[in-house]
C-alpha cells in the first residue's frame, strides 16, 4: 500500500491529498490551470482525461486538527504549512471565468484526512 502521507515533497503538517481534480460542469475548453496562482502546463504538469485534471504530482493540503483550527479561529496564531489550491480559468458566454480552490479527489483510504476532528477521534 502506498504511504501518501510520506511522499516526496510533502512537508510535516501537510499531506498528499490526491492527483485528480474534477473540472466544473460549466467549464468549457480552453482551460488555464493554476496551483497557488502559478500557471500549469498541459502535458507537463497535468493532462485532461474526460472531465478531470490528472496532475503529475500530488496536490498537498494542510493537515488541520481541532486544536490548530481552534487556535487559528481564536487568532492565537496563523498557519504557514503547505496548502495548495487548484484554480481553473475558462471562457463562458464570451467572458473569462475562474473557479477557485477546486476540491481534490482523495486517494483511496484518505477521504477523512485533513478534516477537523472532534474530541476522542
Amino acid at each position: 500500500m502506498t504511504d501518501y502521507m510520506n511522499m516526496p515533497g510533502v512537508p510535516k503538517g501537510s499531506y498528499a491529498a490526491g492527483e485528480r481534480v474534477k473540472i466544473p460542469a460549466e467549464a468549457d475548453p480552453p482551460y488555464v490551470v493554476f496551483i497557488n496562482g502559478v500557471a500549469q502546463t498541459e502535458g507537463e504538469d497535468f493532462k485532461i482525461e474526460g472531465r478531470e485534471l490528472h496532475f503529475t504530482r500530488p496536490i498537498v493540503k494542510e493537515e488541520m486538527g481541532t486544536s490548530r483550527w481552534l487556535a487559528m479561529y481564536l487568532g492565537l496564531w496563523g498557519t504557514y504549512r503547505k496548502d495548495e489550491k487548484v484554480d481553473i480559468q475558462f471562457w463562458r458566454d464570451g467572458k473569462t471565468e475562474v473557479v477557485a480552490d477546486l476540491p481534490v479527489v482523495p486517494y483511496p483510504g484518505t477521504e477523512d484526512k485533513g478534516k477537523k476532528r472532534g474530541k476522542g477521534e
